[in-house]
């Protein structure tokens, strides 16, 4: 039976998100009634945006992103998977919405750990926001996650909505390996890239796929392919 996750992968600030130093972090003291709006958070139909709010010192109390109705600002519901719990920065600039162009459905992208930004995907449907799963695509190539033990330096993900439904995933990550098994197991989608020296070398794993939105909130990978390699 093929495990699937939130469609969450640690990946580098490429998706226009500010430029904060991996050591700092991005806060923000909210007001009782703010509920700031996030990069892009307003749906293409006006009628929604998404907005962040916390309590307490530097908003790190309580924090959530919310579906909010527009143009009354009024609070819908929290998204799951978004809070105090799993997040590194509190302010509004530190997450981005990619919505679709029906404004159903919106993919947020937000820093979990000073290394590790994350991407969540969300279904809109009768004023409530409902987390999308699916593989990643380096799961359907190897039969399994990145684990603790890969040595993961770098990853990036994107995502570019092609209709309602469908949209195309794009995945690269950079791994740090002395394992000559790890490069055969990417097949054609990893490339060793340079020497790190003592007996490591860098292999980058470069993937992109079309998928679509299927019943139960969750994704389909319909067609795999090589993605583009670091220069």
């Amino acid at each position: 039976m093929q495990r699937y996750r939130v469609l969450s992968i640690a990946f580098a600030a490429c998706l226009a998100l500010p430029v904060i130093p991996a050591g700092a972090t991005d806060s923000h003291d909210y007001a009782k009634d703010e509920y700031a709006i996030i990069q892009d958070g307003l749906a293409p139909d006006k009628r929604l945006s998404l907005a962040a709010h916390g309590e307490g010192d530097g908003g790190s109390d309580n924090f959530h992103v919310w579906l909010m109705a527009e143009p009354a600002h009024r609070r819908i519901a929290a998204l799951e998977a978004i809070g105090s719990s799993n997040n590194l920065d509190t302010g509004p600039d530190s997450y981005r919405a990619q919505w679709s162009m029906d404004s159903r459905h919106v993919a947020v992208s937000f820093r979990s750990d000073r290394h590790v930004l994350q991407l969540n995907l969300y279904g809109i449907e009768a004023s409530r926001a409902a987390l999308i799963r699916g593989p990643s695509l380096f799961r359907d190539v190897t039969s399994r996650d990145v684990g603790p033990n890969d040595d993961l330096r770098l990853s990036t993900v994107d995502i570019v909505w092609m209709g309602s439904r469908r949209f195309v995933l794009k995945e690269r990550r950079s791994f740090l390996t002395s394992d000559p098994a790890f490069k055969r197991a990417l097949g054609w989608y990893g490339r060793a890239m340079e020497d790190a020296g003592d007996g490591k070398q860098v292999v980058e794993f470069s993937a992109e796929a079309d998928c679509v939105l299927i019943s139960a909130n969750r994704y389909r990978i319909l067609d795999l392919r090589i993605g583009m390699f670091s220069q």
